[in-house]
């Protein structure tokens, strides 16, 4: 076969009421130690008596009293899933970069490290961080297992590698502890334009004499598998096309991006995306779209202590799937005439029961499950969640149950759709019964979402929660505790 082509294998409505109170609790985890520190803007946020700064013996770890009424405004900036794949396209050009609404989340560190190490230069602005690639080096053995170690990130920089230098090392990925993500679809797609690759222990070395376009159709609309097609098809020689692509509103800014350095890049109906290849690329100016993502996790707390956060800085339509389902659990927002500024809270006292199945684009994200579904222990009645996306997500419910929640997990697929994880005994869906009244525990944090579920839970508790790993939180939501204090979550 042509190894140009290939197949990728898988992957009356009523106002606000006045903020109730709240119930929860917390959970713990070492995070990931990095190297190096991304360029911190100034906290846009006061912090108030109740942000007590962590103790030197005890940085990682955050005591949450819950009960109190949730009430306040929040930013979000530029979003985790997109900002840092903006990053990595600056690297196929020598030109300057400029992206605009950065985050100082703990992702982006890595990143600047990686294009230091590359031979490119990082400049931080306040919001803003500059980019320059005159020279790229393939990264050493040593620097990859060190990045993957910390972030998925790296692996994104693979087809970069092999455009500038012919070569790049690839390891397995690291980030949230959410199941497997293994770079096999990654491999697959750099095969398909032209890639050889030797495995050696945990790495793998790939090597490449010219990129050529390739047609390629995904199992799965595997989000990263669509990044390295897009970094590998803009400067690969010919025409290029995806089938099955994932369509994420963070996949159309990153196209957005390469579009404005120069590439021809074409997304067709049913999930196809075409490329012509470009000689060269250039430079380009920014500004990445906000985080819908967070933004879902700080209406996920306003509905579950019922309360009320208004979030600045993200457009209604980037996540209206979530909306939907928020209105139908019961609660209800109000946005402005830009439809970036949001406001959250509940329409009724009590929630309403959900059958709620994620999938990927435009489906419910995976993303949003765990904080949304913490808000459901606090619905009257059966919920049922039947996770497609990533098998081991539900991990974080046992943290719940120690708070009290009524929680069950199954192996069995309880929606709608026969999922991939349905014969493999992966504990993918579960049942929620509530209200449940939620009572302080101490936690530790396993990923990303799930951390931000525990202090949701924590502050819709009784009493206190510890919970352990918040630095993890770091690497997706910029000045957290700031945030907390400014909606009025009491905490050390």
């Amino acid at each position: 076969m042509d190894r140009r082509y290939g197949t990728v294998e898988p992957y009356p409505r009523s106002p606000f009421a006045p903020a109730p109170s709240f119930a929860c609790d917390t959970a713990l985890h070492q995070a990931p130690q990095h190297t190096s520190a991304v360029a911190r803007t100034s906290a846009p946020y006061h912090q108030g008596p109740m942000a007590i700064p962590p103790t030197p013996e005890l940085p990682d770890t955050m005591l949450v009293r819950g009960g109190q009424p949730v009430d306040g405004e929040i930013h979000v900036r530029g979003s985790k899933n997109a900002l840092p794949k903006a990053m990595v396209a600056a690297l196929l050009t020598v030109e300057p970069c400029r992206l605009t609404n950065i985050a100082a989340i703990t992702d982006i560190g890595v990143v600047d490290e990686l294009i230091n190490i590359a031979g490119g230069t990082v400049v931080h602005e306040n919001d803003t961080v500059i980019i320059t690639a005159h020279e790229f080096r393939a990264l050493a053995d040593d620097d990859v297992m060190r990045l993957h170690a910390a972030s998925r990130i790296p692996v994104l920089t693979t087809a970069v590698s092999l455009h500038r230098t012919g070569h790049a090392v690839v390891a397995a990925p690291g980030g949230c502890s959410i199941g497997p993500r293994p770079v096999d679809f990654h491999l697959n797609v750099l095969r398909a334009f032209g890639a050889r690759d030797v495995h050696r222990e945990d790495i793998i070395e790939l090597n490449v004499d010219r990129m050529r376009g390739a047609r390629i159709e995904l199992p799965f609309p595997s989000v990263g598998a669509t990044e390295q097609f897009l970094f590998a098809s803009v400067l690969a020689e010919g025409d290029s096309e995806l089938s099955n692509a994932a369509i994420e509103p963070e996949i159309l800014d990153l196209i957005a991006v390469l579009q404005k350095m120069g590439a021809i890049i074409s997304v067709e109906p049913n999930r196809t995306i075409r490329v012509t290849g470009v000689g060269e690329l250039g430079g380009f100016e920014h500004r990445v779209i906000g985080d819908r993502l967070e933004a879902a996790s700080w209406a996920s707390l306003a509905l579950a202590t019922g309360g009320t956060i208004t979030v600045h800085g993200v457009q209604q339509q980037l996540f209206s799937t979530f909306l939907n389902m928020y209105r139908r659990a019961g609660g209800d927002f109000k946005i402005d005439a830009e439809g970036d500024t949001l406001t959250f809270g509940r329409a009724r006292r009590m929630l309403r029961p959900l059958a709620l199945e994620t999938d990927v684009h435009p489906g419910f994200m995976t993303d949003w499950q765990s904080p949304f579904v913490t808000a459901l222990t606090q619905a009257d009645g059966v919920s049922v969640v039947h996770e497609t996306v990533y098998e081991d997500r539900l991990g974080y419910t046992d943290a719940l149950r120690s708070l009290g929640a009524q929680i069950q997990v199954f192996t069995e697929c309880l929606g709608p759709t026969r999922c991939r994880f349905g014969a493999a005994n992966h504990r993918h869906s579960a049942v929620v019964v509530g209200p449940t009244k939620l009572h302080g525990a101490e936690l530790v944090v396993p990923d990303l979402r799930a951390g931000f579920s525990y202090v949701i839970a924590a502050a819709a508790a009784d009493g206190e929660s510890l919970i352990h790993g918040v630095d993890l939180l770091d690497r997706g939501y910029a000045d957290f505790r700031s945030k907390l204090s400014a909606v009025g979550v009491e905490h050390r």
